[in-house]
Formats: structure tokens, sequence, C-alpha cells
């Protein structure tokens, strides 16, 4: 496999950016993802991933962390300039500080070497399906709000989940897309609270493995966003010991 993207195969559709200075690691990433019908791109440093990413516009980027010259958190960190990909991180080092700064940068996931391509793959798939492509008029009434549903509005703050736009105030807040999805499952039952179990389940898929300390990272990040005070939080609230609740934003 080269620096060049694969052809697409029959049912294919996604496209999936491998970066990894380990060539026979990307390239055997890259040899998974095309048995699944993936278009790949693989290359090996950070400056070349943000130039093909451009190119090729991916819907899933494999992003080694420590790559030579820009690392994968400043790649990351440029991608979301322009890109809406989802992010997994590949990481040496089973650190909670290079989690964090993975995922601060806008990165949806993470998998520590050595992984198992196969259970990898699986992850990329349950993260695409997470915007479920509908099928039949049933999955319309189940997946999506009608055409005509307002925004969701909790004092000041207003989701509208058709257009994928948040607002503070008069302020347009930039979410990423786990960000989003973990506002839209909350939003959806006010009130009611969300085990981490469950939010996982809803926003990353029933197939995800890994820690459940995934979602207070996310949720840390959205709150700043959001302007909400973890001691006292207006929209996401901790329950202690369970997970969280949407609040009312009073």
């Amino acid at each position: 496999m080269d620096n060049t993207a694969a052809p697409a195969g029959p049912g294919s559709g996604f496209r999936a950016l491998v970066v990894d200075d380990e060539v026979g690691l990307a390239n055997v990433v890259g040899s998974y993802l095309e048995r699944e019908q993936f278009e790949v791109t693989v290359c090996h440093t950070g400056t070349d991933a943000v130039l093909r990413a451009r190119e090729v516009d991916p819907d899933v980027v494999v992003l080694d962390l420590g790559l030579p010259g820009i690392d994968g958190v400043e790649v990351c960190r440029q991608l979301r300039v322009f890109s809406d990909a989802y992010v997994v991180m590949l990481t040496a080092r089973d650190s909670e500080t290079d989690t964090i700064v993975g995922l601060s940068v806008g990165a949806d996931d993470y998998v520590t070497k050595p992984f198992n391509p196969r259970e990898l793959v699986a992850r990329i798939r349950a993260m695409l399906r997470r915007p479920r492509t509908v099928t039949s008029p049933a999955d319309i009434a189940r997946r999506t709000p009608p055409p005509t549903a307002p925004p969701r509005v909790f004092g000041e703050l207003s989701i509208d989940i058709e257009r994928r736009e948040v607002t503070l105030g008069n302020t347009s807040i930039a979410l990423t897309r786990t960000q989003f999805d973990i506002l839209a499952a909350l939003s959806a039952r006010p009130g009611v609270v969300f085990t981490r179990p469950q939010i996982i389940e809803t926003v990353w898929g029933d197939s995800w493995v890994g820690n459940a300390h995934l979602v207070d990272v996310h949720v840390g990040h959205l709150r700043r966003k959001l302007g909400d005070d973890p001691a006292e939080p207006r929209f996401v609230q901790t329950i202690r010991g369970v997970g969280y609740r949407m609040g009312t934003g009073g």
C-alpha cells in the first residue's frame, strides 16, 4: 500500500485516512479497512496527514499520537479547523493524561497499542453508524425528528437537532460531533438520568469497548463550551454515582 487512495470496492462509501509512522502497522490497518470496503489513504507524517485530509475529505482518521515533527495532537487540532471527520487516536502510552490531551483537541476515541485491528475496525464501524442512514418510514419516525420540529430550548440554550446547531443567547456554539450527540441524547429526555453506559450505547454504539471515563471527558469539554459551572451546572447536570441529566437552564 502506498500513499495514494485505494480504489473503492463495491458498496463502499466511507473514506479513511490512516496516519502512523510505523509503516507496517499503518498498512495492516489500511488493509483491514479495505477489506471492509473503505476507500483508504495511508501516510506517515503529521504534515502529510493534514495535506491529505484536505484532499480526500475522510469520514474517519486513524491517527497515531506519537508522530515525528507535527505530532498527533497538533494534527488533530489542525484537522478540527476544517474537518468534522471522526478521529481515533492510537497511542503507545496508556496514561490518562495522554487520553485527555487527545480528546481535548477533538478526538472521538482512542486505542492503546498493541491492539487488534479487527476490534479497531469494529469500533470505527460503530462510530459511523451514529448518523444512521434512514431507509424506511419506521426508521424516520424512530431516528429523526419531524422536519418541523422546533429547537429544544433550555433557558438561554437552544438546540436545533435537525440543523445540528447550538446557540447560547445570541452566540453560536461550535461543538464536535461527539459533544453534540451527547447533548442531543440528554436533551431528548430532560430530567431523565442517563448512566454512562447508556450514553456510550446511544452515542458510540453498543459494540464500543473502552473506559466509561471517556464520557466524563467529553462532558467536561461540552460544559466549558456552554459556560456551565461544574459545581452548579444549569444544563448538563451530574447525578453523583449514576450519570448525567439535562437541566432546565434556569
